[in-house]
């Protein structure tokens, strides 16, 4: 009997996932962190959100158990992983990509309906959590990996999709003159990120990279995160307008996340292919090999891979001296 309920557990963590992630959420939506940077009351707490008390003490309690808030007599704050990454303005904030994901967890109630028409399911949109959220995440990692994408010998670059800017920010600061390309709304937030950043080196164009002109020039093409959103013929005539665009001698840099060949592991790439599933018309996760496949195919040389953490990058290079 016990090897069953051992079983069962494992089925009950799956399916009972929701309940932590939904308390969190919700915390995030009403600032709670923002309120708890010192010890509070219930009662105090409950008035600074406009929230009903035992509502609030049950919140709290259960954040606690969270390990996201430290309670004793009766006084709640935060805890050390809440004080560095929830409470808003400090350097590894995380709370817009938070706020992203309540919007992913409306879009998801649709899943049943998606998997019945294969269409997105569209009941709610943040776009600046979206891209606010983008800012949190790739600020955890941006120097290192530009750093292994390399900067030697690249004098121009194309933030493909850019988003809020933030791998255009690290080539700035390493010399580089970077031009960001993006929807108008995606580059208004940038332009505010970049402000903050107090960098002057990074030009913007908007517009739709499937449909218009992305420039010449290029020694380097970025593009982060991005082909996740599009079908396999999309990409491909992605990365012929790349190859395009880039000098003799130029790269093409994808950031994407890891996924094995079967598309199965690991289980947060399969998770986000569903993700894709749901807001967006033909994207999932693509496997290195499909990727690979791709720039070959466009007539890129040189492939190179290396898996980073939860991602990959894989590199193509434009020469007309390599046959």
């Amino acid at each position: 009997m016990s090897k069953i309920l051992e079983e069962v557990k494992e089925l009950r963590k799956i399916w009972g996932g929701f309940r932590p992630a939904r308390v969190l959420l919700t915390a995030n939506n009403y600032r709670v962190f923002d309120h708890l940077k010192k010890p509070q009351k219930v009662s105090t707490i409950s008035k600074r959100l406009k929230a009903d008390v035992r509502a609030t003490e049950i919140l709290l309690d259960a954040l606690t158990g969270l390990g996201l808030l430290k309670k004793m007599k009766n006084m709640y704050s935060n805890s050390p992983l809440a004080a560095r990454f929830l409470v808003s303005g400090y350097l590894y904030y995380q709370g817009d990509m938070l706020r992203h994901a309540d919007t992913l967890w409306k879009n998801w109630s649709g899943l049943d309906e998606v998997i019945k028409t294969g269409k997105p399911y569209h009941k709610a949109h943040n776009h600046e959590a979206f891209i606010l959220g983008m800012h949190n995440n790739a600020s955890l990692k941006a120097k290192d990996i530009i750093k292994i994408v390399g900067l030697k010998s690249v004098k121009t670059a194309l933030d493909l999709g850019g988003g809020p800017g933030t791998y255009s920010i690290e080539m700035a600061r390493r010399g580089v003159n970077v031009t960001l390309f993006d929807y108008p709304e995606t580059i208004a937030i940038a332009r505010k990120v970049v402000k903050k950043e107090k960098i002057h080196s990074i030009n913007f164009i908007s517009g739709d990279f499937m449909s218009d002109d992305i420039g010449r020039g290029y020694d380097l093409i970025f593009i982060s995160q991005i082909l996740h959103a599009y079908s396999e013929k999309d990409n491909l005539q992605l990365l012929r307008k790349c190859k395009k665009a880039l000098n003799n001698g130029g790269r093409v840099v994808i950031q994407e996340f890891s996924i094995s060949k079967d598309r199965t592991h690991p289980p947060q790439g399969a998770l986000f292919s569903v993700n894709m599933l749901v807001n967006t018309e033909g994207g999932r996760c693509y496997s290195p090999d499909e990727i690979k496949g791709w720039l070959l195919k466009v007539g890129m040389k040189n492939i190179e891979e290396r898996v980073i953490d939860d991602a990959v990058l894989i590199s193509g290079l434009f020469s007309s001296q390599i046959k």
